[in-house]
């Protein structure tokens, strides 16, 4: 009986498989040797294939644009890409080679925006989305950069209130604003509809009233958003159709509202048996929103998305050496790695994020299920239970073997808190793990 771990993954998977393959019995990401990395940095590090993050781009505009065309929609398609994901430099640099709009969250994000500017990276015409709880600095940060020429700059408004704290700030602009459609959460939920935005029985009657006959203000965008992501599923349909048709209903009654934002949500790998048909999607949307502006006798509307995890998530991974294992009862082992999971993949612990794990060498070796520990003595800091299988499975090793154990955590992505807190905890971070930037062909650069 085949019982090695790679006879494990060609027996389960299809494999090779886009991005992974092995060379020499070493395992390979995007044809990038992770041992030659390991060799010359050591570990942990952070890899970031960056070629991955305009693939992904690519991919969901041609999608889109195929869709429009087949379709014979009238609205155009703008991807934007979220700055809270992943602020890091080279990641915004590649993601702006292929002209994205750009979405923020927080008074911070306006600062990157101004930097960017200021470096040339963007222009003034590039279309940004403000998005979150707009506190009154943030408010007047996003005035300032309107009143500075950013004229394609949106504000998504989150409340009525916000609305009246907006409109109170003495500007001569007119304010370009969208409004976010609270959405019913799934039944699973720990709430029943989501904090984020406005209800929609309330929306068009807020609109009428302070809102269409303002000069001060302009309504071109209604957001909605689905926590739970972009699904072939009755929720997901049914809060998509609710969001439709009050679209159509605002349209009636608003000559400027001209775009509907789906928000993020597309789902990226996160095993080696994942599938996902996002060409069906894609289609089904856009199919879905021209009947309905058909029936009713209004023009199709510009579609936005905001793909932050979508955009990087596939791009990135972490590798760590396996320091030692200990077998502490007859049943468990653990794989102790070289540094804190709770500090390098909190999304892990924080949010039950799951990822592709996968050695780096030895796939020639027997496996057995094993638990994955950090360094650190806090009862949260490990891993054992994959998205597909809820068990880790990885190949065996005798502890006076020449060479470790090296573990990658594929479609890693940083989550929001924990990638500002490290911008401003550099040496911190240069502490938990170098993050390596790769394009094929030039200079690897590092920070």
């Amino acid at each position: 009986m085949k019982n090695t771990y790679f006879d494990l993954i060609e027996q389960s998977y299809y494999f090779p498989q886009e991005g992974f393959d092995l060379q020499n019995d070493n395992l390979t990401f995007h044809g990038v040797s992770l041992k030659h990395l390991i060799q010359k940095h050591g570990t942990p590090f952070r890899f970031i294939y960056l070629p991955k993050i305009g693939a992904q781009i690519k991919k969901t505009r041609n999608l889109f644009n195929r869709a429009i065309k087949n379709n014979g929609y009238r609205g155009k398609y703008h991807f934007c890409y979220c700055t809270k994901c992943n602020h890091f430099y080279h990641v915004i640099q590649e993601a702006l080679k292929h002209k994205v709009n750009l979405e923020t969250s927080s008074e911070f994000d306006i600062d990157l925006i101004l930097k960017l500017y200021e470096k040339k990276k963007i222009d003034k015409k590039r279309i940004i989305v403000h998005n979150g709880y707009k506190t009154d600095d943030y408010l007047k940060k996003i005035i300032e950069l309107q009143e500075k020429g950013f004229e394609n700059s949106i504000i998504i408004l989150d409340s009525i209130s916000e609305y009246h704290r907006l409109v109170s700030i003495d500007t001569n602009q007119v304010i370009k604003i969208g409004i976010r459609m609270a959405i019913n959460e799934e039944a699973q939920s720990a709430y029943y509809t989501s904090r984020l935005g406005i209800a929609p029985a309330d929306i068009v009657a807020f609109f009428k009233a302070e809102i269409k006959d303002n000069p001060k203000v302009e309504l071109k965008m209604l957001h909605f958003f689905v926590d739970s992501g972009i699904k072939d599923t009755l929720y997901y349909w049914g809060e998509f159709q609710k969001a439709l048709k009050l679209y159509v209903e605002l349209k009636k009654e608003s000559e400027n509202l001209n775009s509907f934002n789906l928000g993020g949500g597309f789902p990226i790998r996160n095993h080696l048996g994942f599938e996902y048909n996002y060409e069906y999607m894609i289609n089904e949307i856009i199919k879905n929103i021209k009947d309905a502006c058909t029936v009713d006798n209004v023009i199709e509307p510009n579609i936005f998305t905001e793909f932050g995890k979508y955009t990087v998530g596939e791009s990135g991974a972490i590798i760590f050496k396996v320091l030692e294992q200990k077998q502490q009862n007859d049943t468990e082992t653990w794989y102790i790695i070289n540094n804190s999971l709770m500090n390098t993949i909190p999304d892990a612990w924080s949010i039950h994020e799951k990822f592709i794990l996968l050695p780096v060498n030895k796939w020639n070796n027997e496996y057995g299920r094993v638990n994955i520990g950090g360094i650190s003595c806090d009862h949260s800091d490990y891993y054992n239970s994959e998205d597909l299988n809820q068990e880790v499975l990885l190949p065996k090793f005798d502890n006076d073997d020449k060479e470790p154990l090296y573990l990658g955590f594929f479609s890693h992505w940083c989550i929001p808190g924990f990638n500002k807190w490290l911008r401003g905890n550099k040496t911190l971070f240069n502490s938990i793990a170098k993050t390596c930037y790769y394009r094929p062909g030039r200079k690897r650069e590092y920070c």
